[in-house]
């Protein structure tokens, strides 16, 4: 073996042994090819990693749809473009409805009257209509007017009444109001058909000697009696339709219907007048009454006139062991115990009187509870009106007949002037009323009767309803009672038997009508700007047939109140304001809490964005190197075929 030594380096190889080295090294490649270009493919590529990934993502694409269905929100279509030219119109056009004034003048003496008289005193009547109050829903007033004497009757061109000449005269004016109110009644024919209401107003020119007065019936009628010139006969009658027709009496400035809040009917217009009483301390007295006999006979007849406004059912009970929350103080002067107008919002004590115990009240049915409350010692015997709101929408208005206690019998409620009350009783607006009441026999030092058992007599229970139904009037924004303030002559009014007279009851018609069409358009308007802002929420189609069916009921109303048909457009308000609370309070609406669309994809695309991405790009790659496979067979093919050809 031979040595390497030092820094000597091992001889080079030949020159010829290098090439022969380097011609055995190289492949015997038939064709050569350049090192940039990809090596030819010999065979067709496969297609099967490609349908197996395009299946793959067509599988992911197919349940996309799939996946959006299943969450999808069910929304059924909402016909806002109806509720907003509803809402127009009641703008542009606020409900009104028109109505007739028909003045008779009945003159004594054998002349007939000159033609063009009746048509200038309609002239003169028409000039009057600027004095109506903006807030009145009377719309267009047509007057008519007739002149009657002995020697026969013209009328004016317009007059469309049923007043019939000949029927009634001057001198039947001397008869007893209550007869004439009834004549007057009969000879009109009833008046209560349907169509626009015709107010009719008498001047009975004849002096029956007790001076000129004016007296308003019970129906749509009403009359002056006594020596009246034509200019002041004008002036009565004007005020007596615009004042009184029109308007209830209501002042400037004082609240009433039309003026404020009236007593709100439950939305479903439906009302129950809830009668209990209450026995503070069953071992001093105990009282008990016959109100199914006797109450609810004297309160049908308001119960049929208040049907259109609302349907009202009647239940009475009897609780014991109530207490009062307020005091009262003993003065000597007045004879009696005194309660002050400062201790009346203290004087229901809600954690005693257990008064919301109605099984009848559903929905937002509105309970009135009417309640006798008998007092011992420190405890009370009440009629009140209580009108509270409570969780499930149900309104309770109790009514107490309040009997003092031998320690505060008798009680009297004083006015801030320091006058005594007249009726002895008050209402709380929106709340209800008291009627303070003293039985027969209540006097300072009375003795306790040791739970002995009292029933309150029919003519009891009778003068108390009657107060009662003085306070309902209130709270439905009526007047308990009138006064002839601006008249300028004595006025009188006459007492219906229903309670409120049939003018009275037009205007609760057409102002409740109103009311209820302008509450449903707000809740309509409410509901949509709801669904429109809220994408994903769930509208049922039950809550589309109640939007439409409000609609339907809305768009009856006001054309019963372009017919002046005042009683039936309040019933399709009622109707119209139900359906659409019903449907802005259906159960679907109020139990779902309701995601944004960002929400919706915060929740999905953790679970599939990942996996689609990574299905997307492998389909992407797999067809890129499918392609690139491809066109190398294709060029290996057209190598193939050109070395043939030459």
């Amino acid at each position: 073996m031979a040595e390497i030594a030092g820094d000597e380096t091992p001889p080079l190889p030949s020159s010829s042994g290098a090439e022969e080295s380097s011609l055995l090294s190289s492949p015997p490649s038939p064709t050569a090819t350049s090192g940039d270009e990809p090596p030819p493919r010999t065979r067709k590529p496969g297609t099967k990693r490609l349908v197996l990934t395009a299946s793959v993502l067509l599988s992911f694409l197919v349940g996309l749809p799939l996946l959006l269905k299943s969450t999808e929100i069910h929304r059924s279509p909402l016909p806002s473009d109806a509720i907003a030219d509803l809402s127009r119109r009641l703008q542009s056009h606020p409900p009104s409805f028109p109505c007739g004034l028909h003045a008779v003048f009945l003159r004594s003496g054998p002349g007939s009257p000159v033609a063009s008289l009746a048509d200038q005193l309609e002239r003169a009547i028409s000039t009057q209509h600027h004095l109506l109050p903006a807030s009145s829903t009377a719309g267009n007033i047509s007057v008519s007017v007739t002149v009657q004497s002995d020697g026969g009757c013209t009328s004016s061109a317009a007059a469309a009444s049923p007043w019939r000449c000949g029927l009634v005269s001057a001198a039947d004016s001397f008869h007893d109001d209550e007869v004439f109110d009834e004549l007057l009644h009969s000879a009109l024919g009833g008046g209560d058909g349907d169509g626009m209401k015709v107010y009719i107003i008498v001047i009975a020119e004849d002096d029956d000697g007790k001076g000129t007065r004016v007296v308003i019936g019970k129906h749509r009628h009403a009359w002056v009696v006594g020596k009246v010139d034509e200019a002041e006969a004008v002036s009565l009658i004007s005020k007596v339709f615009i004042k009184y027709f029109m308007n209830g009496g209501i002042e400037e400035g004082e609240t009433g219907i039309g003026k404020g809040e009236f007593m709100p009917v439950g939305s479903d217009g439906n009302v129950v007048l809830s009668f209990s009483l209450l026995n503070a301390d069953p071992n001093d007295w105990v009282y008990d009454w016959e109100f199914k006999n006797i109450g609810e006979r004297i309160l049908t007849p308001v119960v049929e006139a208040l049907r259109p406004v609302a349907d009202i059912n009647i239940e009475s009970q009897v609780l014991y062991h109530t207490l009062k929350s307020s005091y009262s103080y003993s003065d000597d002067k007045l004879g009696g115990n005194v309660l002050s107008m400062g201790d009346i919002p203290f004087f229901v004590n809600s954690n005693e009187w257990h008064l919301d115990t109605s099984i009848s009240a559903t929905g937002r049915s509105k309970v009135l509870q009417f309640v006798v409350k008998i007092q011992v010692g420190q405890c009370w015997l009440a009629t009140l009106n209580l009108l509270h709101f409570v969780i499930i929408l149900t309104f309770h208005l109790p009514n107490c007949w309040y009997i003092p206690s031998a320690r505060e019998c008798p009680l009297y409620l004083q006015l801030p002037d320091g006058e005594l009350s007249k009726t002895n009783a008050f209402i709380s607006p929106m709340w209800g009323g008291v009627v303070i009441w003293n039985p027969p026999g209540c006097s300072l030092g009375s003795k306790k009767a040791h739970g002995t058992r009292r029933q309150m007599s029919s003519q009891e229970l009778m003068e108390t309803l009657e107060i009662f139904i003085g306070q309902l009037r209130q709270l439905f924004g009526l007047k308990p009672n009138y006064h002839a303030q601006g008249m300028d002559v004595a006025t009188k009014f006459l007492v219906s038997e229903k309670g409120f007279a049939q003018w009275e009851l037009d205007l609760l018609y057409r102002h409740h009508a109103c009311s209820n069409l302008l509450s449903c358009v707000a809740t309509l308007e409410s509901l949509s700007s709801l669904v429109q802002s809220l994408p994903r929420m769930i509208v049922m189609d039950e809550i589309g047939r109640q939007v439409e069916l409000s609609l339907e009921a809305a768009s009856l109303a006001q054309r019963n109140a372009t017919l002046g048909i005042g009683d039936s457009s309040a019933v399709s308000a009622t109707r119209a304001r139900a359906l659409a609370e019903d449907a802005f309070f259906h159960p679907s609406i109020m139990s779902i809490s309701y995601a944004s669309v960002e929400h919706y994809f915060a929740i999905y695309m953790p679970f599939f964005a990942p996996v689609c991405l990574h299905v997307l790009l492998a389909a992407i790659k797999e067809l890129k190197r499918y392609k690139v496979e491809r066109a190398k067979y294709s060029a290996f093919l057209a190598s193939q075929s050109q070395a043939t050809t030459s």
